[in-house]
């Protein structure tokens, strides 16, 4: 049966068989010296290997490697495994000891010098073939003594015999036991590690997708920043444009500097341009702020997934060990050592708080885009409406003021007229009172004449009183010219200061025309701002 690399069940089936196999083939020891010669070059690929540098596991508390912490030292082959501390050795006296036992012959010849010998315990001499008889009647023990010792040493040997099959009985159950309780402890913890790496692998595929949602949600925010950029660099423009045009509205000349509809309608625009870039840069900040909210959700989300990433290459290796796998060892007091931070809950809830807060900063980035759209559409309609109703005041404005200059101009011509009329009439008022002179120095010499009559002659006649009321009808006659004629010029310089007038109303009005019409509507024609106005 042969290791399949993508079934968890079959490698179980197989580690299970591959112990039971291991108690019974006598060979698993030189396959276990086999696999233990070729660590070395295995160690390399653990990420916690400590082959080619020094044992970092040291440093953070772990205990050291032993190699033997789980194996019974024997020195000497010959020497029982466990108990021979406890053996005291008794010296038997019952057992004579006669100078055969440690006879020359009997003697290692490692030994390089002569062996000790005892005097007969009877005669006293070291040799006495010759007392042999003799001394074999003074023996000590009589038959039934020893036919109780054989039965004891019987007795003796069944009951040692009993109690090593019972061992033996005992230490194979014992085996049989501890191996299926290794192997399905085995199993459990490769099948908690199963599904460990099943809930790693989950949480790491839910932390990758909010990821990409996170990324793709970043970048479409950082294009409404730079639209949002853009918008606020655009308002700049009208803003200049307006206030222009009020500079040059500033060049208007006396009575035409008035406080019209386009100069109300251009403040109105200057002061919304100015609310829509306070707005704009409120919203900037915002985007900007959210923007540093979901970079470090995203390097929450990176890190985790670093770490997990991480988890799962060590378990996966962890899950594909098994008793034949090369580079296993001993780690002594490593199931003292507690390097955990966190349980199975705390770490769930971690990352699925993770997530949660990046759902939510998604779903505040998602607000903010739609915040930004819908007031960059009210910005680029209320900029355009005021620019708009600006241009349209300069049109009517341009339109009023054309016509008054038509009027000026039509009013200026008929006063030209007029002081030309009554220029002509001055004159002949002029000559009209020259004209009354010679009547009148006609009348008066008649008078003088008629003066110089004799006598009762010097009657008063109605020719008399004729020529008398012919003076002074021409008299109040040329009173009345006079009058007339001073009236004629008062009105005349009246008129002039009339057409002076027109003529500087004419020159204003055309200079607020050719600042209304030329500079402002010059500046005005075209809308300054291309991207920000969506038609």
């Amino acid at each position: 049966m042969k290791w399949q690399a993508s079934s968890f069940l079959e490698n179980r089936i197989f580690d299970c068989r591959l112990v039971k196999d291991n108690l019974i083939n006598s060979q698993w020891s030189t396959l276990a010296t086999r696999q233990r010669c070729s660590f070395r070059a295995f160690q390399e690929t653990y990420p916690w290997s400590s082959a080619n540098g020094p044992d970092q596991r040291n440093e953070s508390g772990v205990p050291p490697k032993v190699g033997s912490y789980y194996q019974t030292p024997r020195p000497h082959p010959w020497r029982p495994t466990m108990g021979y501390e406890t053996i005291e050795l008794a010296p038997i006296a019952e057992h004579p000891l006669t100078n055969q036992l440690v006879h020359p012959n009997y003697i290692p010849q490692s030994l390089t010098s002569e062996p000790l010998s005892f005097p007969n315990l009877i005669t006293g001499y070291e040799k006495n073939p010759q007392h042999a008889a003799r001394s074999a009647l003074y023996t000590r023990y009589t038959p039934s003594e020893w036919i109780n010792s054989c039965i004891t040493t019987y007795a003796d040997a069944d009951v040692n015999r009993h109690q090593s099959e019972r061992l033996r009985s005992e230490a194979i159950r014992l085996m049989r036991e501890t191996d299926e309780k290794t192997s399905q402890g085995q199993r459990e913890a490769g099948r908690r590690i199963g599904e460990r790496i099943t809930d790693v692998t989950f949480w790491r595929n839910e932390l990758n997708t909010e990821l990409e949602k996170l990324i793709a949600e970043s970048a479409i925010l950082a294009e409404t920043k730079k639209s949002v950029e853009k918008a606020l660099q655009d308002t700049e423009p009208p803003l200049n444009v307006a206030q222009e045009c009020l500079y040059h509205r500033e060049g208007r000349i006396a009575i035409e500097k008035v406080h019209d509809h386009v100069e109300k309608s251009l403040l109105v625009e200057i002061d919304n341009l100015r609310n829509s870039q306070e707005k704009l840069k409120a919203l900037h900040d915002k985007i900007c702020k959210q923007l540093s909210d979901c970079r470090a959700a995203q390097f929450a989300l990176e890190d985790d997934i670093a770490h997990k990433e991480s988890t799962l290459g060590i378990d996966t290796v962890c899950h594909q060990l098994n008793n034949s796998s090369r580079g296993i060892n001993y780690y002594g007091g490593i199931e003292k050592y507690d390097p955990t931070v966190s349980t199975a809950e705390t770490w769930s809830s971690a990352s699925s708080h993770r997530i949660n807060r990046s759902q939510m900063e998604r779903g505040k980035s998602s607000q903010l885009r739609s915040d930004a759209e819908a007031m960059m559409n009210a910005v680029a309609t209320a900029v355009w409406d005021c620019w708009s109703n600006s241009n349209n005041s300069l049109n009517k404005r341009a339109s009023e003021m054309m016509e008054a200059k038509n009027r000026v101009q039509l009013h200026l011509h008929k006063t030209q007229q007029e002081i030309f009329d009554i220029e002509k009439n001055i004159e002949l008022l002029r000559k009209a009172v020259q004209d009354k002179a010679n009547p009148l120095k006609v009348a008066q010499t008649r008078l003088e004449a008629r003066s110089h009559r004799n006598g009762l002659e010097m009657c008063k006649d109605m020719a008399h009183v004729r020529l008398v009321q012919e003076v002074c009808e021409i008299q109040d006659s040329v009173s009345n010219l006079h009058r007339k004629l001073q009236d004629a010029e008062t009105q005349h310089q009246q008129l002039l200061k009339t057409r002076a007038h027109l003529e500087n109303d004419l020159k204003n009005k055309t200079n607020a025309l050719f600042i209304d019409r030329e500079k402002c509507m010059g500046i005005r024609r075209s809308f300054p701002v291309h991207n920000l106005i969506k038609y």
